[in-house]
Protein backbone atom coordinates (compact mmCIF):
# COMPACT_ATOMS: atom_id res chain seq x y z
CA UNK A 1 0.00 0.00 0.00
CA UNK A 2 1.37 3.07 -0.97
CA UNK A 3 0.22 6.25 0.97
CA UNK A 4 1.73 8.73 -0.90
CA UNK A 5 0.48 9.79 -4.28
CA UNK A 6 2.76 9.97 -7.19
CA UNK A 7 1.93 14.31 -6.52
CA UNK A 8 4.87 14.11 -3.80
CA UNK A 9 7.57 12.17 -6.33
CA UNK A 10 6.57 15.18 -9.09
CA UNK A 11 6.76 18.15 -6.45
CA UNK A 12 10.06 16.25 -5.37
CA UNK A 13 11.58 16.48 -8.64
CA UNK A 14 10.09 20.09 -9.35
CA UNK A 15 12.10 21.22 -5.94
CA UNK A 16 15.00 19.59 -7.25
CA UNK A 17 14.98 21.71 -10.46
CA UNK A 18 13.87 24.84 -8.85
CA UNK A 19 17.03 23.99 -6.30
CA UNK A 20 19.67 23.32 -9.42
CA UNK A 21 18.46 27.05 -11.25
CA UNK A 22 18.84 29.03 -8.06
CA UNK A 23 22.36 27.35 -7.69
CA UNK A 24 23.00 28.44 -11.41
CA UNK A 25 21.62 31.83 -11.18
CA UNK A 26 23.77 31.80 -7.90
CA UNK A 27 26.77 31.21 -9.90
CA UNK A 28 26.25 33.78 -12.61
CA UNK A 29 25.64 36.31 -10.06
CA UNK A 30 28.77 35.28 -8.44
CA UNK A 31 31.13 35.61 -11.83
CA UNK A 32 28.90 38.60 -13.04
CA UNK A 33 32.51 40.16 -12.89
CA UNK A 34 34.65 37.41 -14.56
CA UNK A 35 36.12 38.02 -17.71
CA UNK A 36 34.91 35.56 -20.38
CA UNK A 37 32.54 33.87 -17.86
CA UNK A 38 29.53 32.37 -20.11
CA UNK A 39 26.25 32.45 -18.00
CA UNK A 40 24.49 29.54 -17.40
CA UNK A 41 20.56 28.29 -17.28
CA UNK A 42 18.68 25.13 -16.68
CA UNK A 43 15.55 24.04 -18.66
CA UNK A 44 12.99 21.41 -17.81
CA UNK A 45 13.35 18.03 -19.49
CA UNK A 46 11.06 16.95 -21.62
CA UNK A 47 10.16 13.84 -19.29
CA UNK A 48 10.04 15.94 -16.22
CA UNK A 49 7.74 18.19 -18.03
CA UNK A 50 5.69 15.52 -19.48
CA UNK A 51 5.19 13.65 -15.80
CA UNK A 52 4.43 17.10 -14.22
CA UNK A 53 1.71 17.22 -16.93
CA UNK A 54 0.39 13.45 -16.56
CA UNK A 55 0.15 14.44 -12.30
CA UNK A 56 -1.95 17.40 -12.47
CA UNK A 57 -5.40 17.29 -13.34
CA UNK A 58 -7.15 19.93 -13.46
CA UNK A 59 -11.13 19.99 -12.47
CA UNK A 60 -13.74 21.57 -13.96
CA UNK A 61 -16.99 22.60 -11.96
CA UNK A 62 -17.92 24.88 -14.61
CA UNK A 63 -17.66 25.05 -18.19
CA UNK A 64 -16.77 28.96 -17.47
CA UNK A 65 -14.02 28.23 -15.65
CA UNK A 66 -10.52 28.02 -17.59
CA UNK A 67 -9.24 24.81 -19.15
CA UNK A 68 -5.75 23.56 -18.16
CA UNK A 69 -3.09 23.99 -20.67
CA UNK A 70 0.04 22.65 -20.02
CA UNK A 71 4.14 24.19 -20.12
CA UNK A 72 5.51 23.54 -23.24
CA UNK A 73 8.44 21.55 -22.21
CA UNK A 74 11.79 22.06 -23.27
CA UNK A 75 15.37 20.98 -23.67
CA UNK A 76 17.55 19.23 -20.68
CA UNK A 77 20.16 19.79 -18.88
CA UNK A 78 22.60 23.25 -17.78
CA UNK A 79 23.66 25.02 -20.59
CA UNK A 80 26.02 28.11 -21.28
CA UNK A 81 24.75 30.85 -23.42
CA UNK A 82 27.87 31.30 -25.80
CA UNK A 83 27.06 33.53 -28.37
CA UNK A 84 25.99 36.59 -25.67
CA UNK A 85 28.13 38.95 -25.05
CA UNK A 86 27.24 42.05 -22.71
CA UNK A 87 30.39 42.93 -21.21
CA UNK A 88 33.62 44.04 -22.71
CA UNK A 89 35.61 41.42 -21.31
CA UNK A 90 33.52 38.76 -22.85
CA UNK A 91 31.53 38.25 -20.07
CA UNK A 92 27.17 36.89 -20.97
CA UNK A 93 25.63 37.99 -17.42
CA UNK A 94 22.87 40.47 -17.42
CA UNK A 95 22.72 40.95 -13.37
CA UNK A 96 19.49 42.15 -13.94
CA UNK A 97 17.75 39.04 -16.05
CA UNK A 98 19.27 36.97 -13.37
CA UNK A 99 17.89 39.12 -10.41
CA UNK A 100 14.53 38.78 -12.62
CA UNK A 101 15.51 35.10 -12.68
CA UNK A 102 16.09 34.95 -8.71
CA UNK A 103 12.84 36.59 -8.34
CA UNK A 104 10.84 34.25 -10.51
CA UNK A 105 12.41 31.10 -9.73
CA UNK A 106 11.93 32.19 -5.40
CA UNK A 107 7.72 32.80 -6.42
CA UNK A 108 8.41 29.01 -8.36
CA UNK A 109 9.70 27.45 -5.11
CA UNK A 110 7.33 28.86 -3.18
CA UNK A 111 4.13 27.95 -4.45
CA UNK A 112 5.69 23.96 -4.87
CA UNK A 113 6.59 24.78 -0.92
CA UNK A 114 2.79 26.04 -0.14
CA UNK A 115 1.47 23.11 -2.22
CA UNK A 116 3.70 20.21 -0.99
CA UNK A 117 2.45 21.79 3.01
CA UNK A 118 -1.07 21.23 1.50
CA UNK A 119 -0.22 17.56 0.07
CA UNK A 120 0.93 16.73 4.21
CA UNK A 121 -1.89 18.77 5.61
CA UNK A 122 -4.22 17.16 4.04
CA UNK A 123 -2.40 13.41 4.64
CA UNK A 124 -2.61 14.57 8.17
CA UNK A 125 -6.18 15.53 8.12
CA UNK A 126 -7.13 11.70 6.89
CA UNK A 127 -4.83 10.70 9.88
CA UNK A 128 -6.36 12.43 12.81
CA UNK A 129 -10.01 11.37 10.97
CA UNK A 130 -10.94 14.90 10.16
CA UNK A 131 -10.65 16.04 13.51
Amino acid sequence: MNIFSSTFTTLEQALNYSSTKQKIISENIANADTPNYKAKDVNLSKSFGSDLESSIQAYRTDQRHFTYKPLSSELTKVFAQNNVQYNNNGNSVDVDKEMSNLASNQIYYNALIERTSGKFSSLLNVIKGGR
